[in-house]
């Protein structure tokens, strides 16, 4: 699969069989994550990989939009260290990029996956914080639920000319 393909046909996966995924794949993945784009190359990035069923059942518990986890076998929390990024900014950027080549990776692999979201959401980065024993300078910033995928999804073309301006903004009220 070429990249603009995996960019075009990756979807959210929310169904999963429960069979963990081989430890190749699974290191693809990381990897994937490893590979992103960072801030000065600072590399601020952290992964926690679950694979824990009572871990994984409990961190479904307290976040809403991750009751597929236990499901799917196995969860990666990417986390940022505000001591080697002090910059919010960056430090989010950089792990959103690191998840975005996890999903890509993930499907070009014929993996399921879906992005859940933690920070800036306090509730549910205390949570995740306690559960995984993060230390002070850790923040968890999304979770990505990784698994052999039961469903398949059309692809979603959101190209929308409308948004593009040239040199300068274009639309709104003046």
């Amino acid at each position: 699969m070429n990249v603009f393909e995996a960019i075009s046909t990756r979807r959210s996966i929310r169904k999963y069989t429960g069979e963990l995924i081989i430890p190749e794949k699974l290191e693809t993945v990381l990897k994937a994550g490893f590979q992103a784009p960072s801030a000065h190359n600072i590399q601020p990035r952290e992964y926690i990989v679950i694979n824990d069923p009572e871990t994984l059942a409990e961190i479904a518990k307290v976040h809403t939009y991750a009751k597929m986890l236990p499901q799917a076998g196995q969860g990666i929390i990417v986390c940022g260290d505000k001591e080697k990024q002090p910059l919010a900014g960056f430090l989010i950027a950089d792990c959103a990029a690191a998840i975005q080549n996890m999903l890509l990776a993930a499907h070009g692999l014929g993996l399921g996956a879906v992005w859940c979201g933690l920070y800036p959401v306090t509730q549910l980065t205390k949570a995740i914080a306690k559960i995984c024993c993060l230390p002070d300078n850790i923040i968890p910033v999304g979770l990505v639920v990784l698994g052999q995928k039961t469903e398949e999804k059309n692809p979603a073309d959101r190209f929308d000319q409308t948004k593009i301006h040239q040199e300068k903004w274009q639309g709104g009220l003046l």
